[in-house]
């Protein structure tokens, strides 16, 4: 029987520059660095207030063919790849927060139904989006159009 999700993987462009995005911008710690064999590092994060959920960090390489690491090493580059949602206490403060690291936001803090949102890229460009949850029913989306 299932009990949990405990590992998601996020695609990244270089695993050193992501640990140290996720670490020393966002705040993650490191779980595992380890190199299992010649050719593949098995690099996770998790964040202090959730350690029982790894953040796997890899990049497009094998056993994946080579035609679906050129596609997604493509898509790593048009930034069309998804990351991560992030529950934030405050969205407005860790946006500040973040844009004075230098993390890149496509959307500032918006109100939508369900609560403050904000849309931003990791540095290997995959969309995350912060969410300020709000308590919210089916009829506060009446007219939402996104």
């Amino acid at each position: 029987m299932i009990s949990n999700i405990s590992l998601v993987s996020v695609w990244v462009t270089d695993i050193d520059d992501s640990l140290a995005f996720y670490t020393d911008v966002l705040g993650f710690e490191t779980k595992d660095d380890l190199m299992l064999g010649e050719d593949f590092r098995w690099c996770t994060v998790v964040h202090p207030s959730q350690p029982e959920l790894q953040v796997h960090l890899t990049t497009p390489s094998a056993p994946l063919s080579d035609d679906l690491i050129a596609a997604m090493r493509r898509a790593q580059a048009e930034g069309g790849l998804p990351g991560l949602g992030l529950a934030v206490d405050d969205c407005q403060k860790t946006f500040e927060e973040l844009s004075a690291k230098g993390v890149v936001f496509l959307q500032e803090p918006t109100q939508r139904p369900y609560g403050v949102e904000a849309l931003m890229r990791d540095n290997s460009g995959n969309w995350m989006v912060l969410v300020e949850h709000r308590e919210y029913a089916p009829e506060d989306f009446a007219g939402f159009e996104g």
